[in-house]
């Protein structure tokens, strides 16, 4: 499994230029199996605009790539509330001739920054398998919040399959506007949910300014020991092209097994 992501600068409220500066850096590097953007990646954060026409966007560009397009956008949701929601939009395939669209809404809203007078929370997780790994969708604050994302081990009821087990996701998707100013829990916080999750993590966050704050970066792909196995450059409009060591992980997830140990949270998936 390929995953680039995508550090960008986000022109505020612009969902047409956001999309046309994603595409040059999608276009940029090929052959990936997905592709992640940064939060609110196409009016920037708490943006009042509405766009309708970034999901559009992202469906093309998945059939186009043939492969995965994810990051999260202000939508009204059905109920017409207003969501952070994390798309992640997968391009046709045997079983899927249509494609398919899956997402997760923000569940801890950011009060610091009044995004609960905007949005409103969503409440269950979200994995999503692609390709044979399975990812869970998060949103920036989320990272705060260790319970909500705790990995678990998972127990076959299947009597053909008796006694097998395997985690509950393979890697956590962070798509964030993470200040500059607290940067260094940002990656604190990534190398501890890869840890203790034994998973890995791809953190995608945004650099530029917006009215309130300003962002360096620090989009990186940390594996389950904790370490940065590649990362951009701070301050820069980049991107970063990562292969899952999936047989890797699986390894040491067999020869380490600490979420065997694990404590009995209750989870939010459905």
């Amino acid at each position: 499994m390929t995953i680039t992501l995508l550090q960008q600068d986000i022109a505020w409220a612009d969902p047409v230029e956001n999309q046309r500066r994603s595409e040059a850096a999608i276009l940029a590097a090929p052959l990936s199996d997905l592709y992640v953007l940064p939060e609110m990646w196409s009016t920037g954060f708490n943006a009042i605009d509405e766009d309708t026409t970034s999901l559009r966007w992202m469906k093309d560009m998945a059939v186009r790539m043939n492969a995965a397009i994810a990051g999260s956008l202000s939508v009204k949701a059905e109920d017409g509330t207003k969501r952070n929601r994390f798309y992640f939009v997968m391009p046709p395939t045997e079983e899927n001739p249509e494609g398919r669209v899956e997402h997760y809404d923000k569940r801890h809203l950011f009060s610091y920054g009044n995004e609960q007078l905007h949005y409103s929370a969503g409440e269950d997780q979200k994995i999503v398998k692609w390709r044979g790994v399975k990812f869970l969708l998060q949103v920036c604050y989320d990272l705060r919040f260790p319970v909500f994302s705790r990995n678990r081990i998972v127990r076959s009821k299947t009597p053909s399959d008796e006694g097998s087990s395997e985690c509950l996701y393979d890697c956590i998707l962070y798509v964030a506007s993470w200040p500059a100013s607290r940067i260094k829990p940002w990656h604190i916080l990534t190398q501890a949910r890869a840890v203790e999750n034994q998973c890995y993590v791809a953190a995608v966050n945004r650099v530029g300014e917006d009215p309130k704050c300003k962002y360096c970066g620090g989009t990186e792909m940390i594996d389950a020991y904790g370490r940065v196995v590649a990362s951009c450059t701070d301050d820069e409009i980049a991107s970063i092209t990562c292969e899952l060591q999936m047989d890797a992980l699986d390894s040491f997830r067999k020869k380490f097994p600490v979420l065997d140990d694990a404590d009995s949270f209750q989870l939010y998936c459905k």
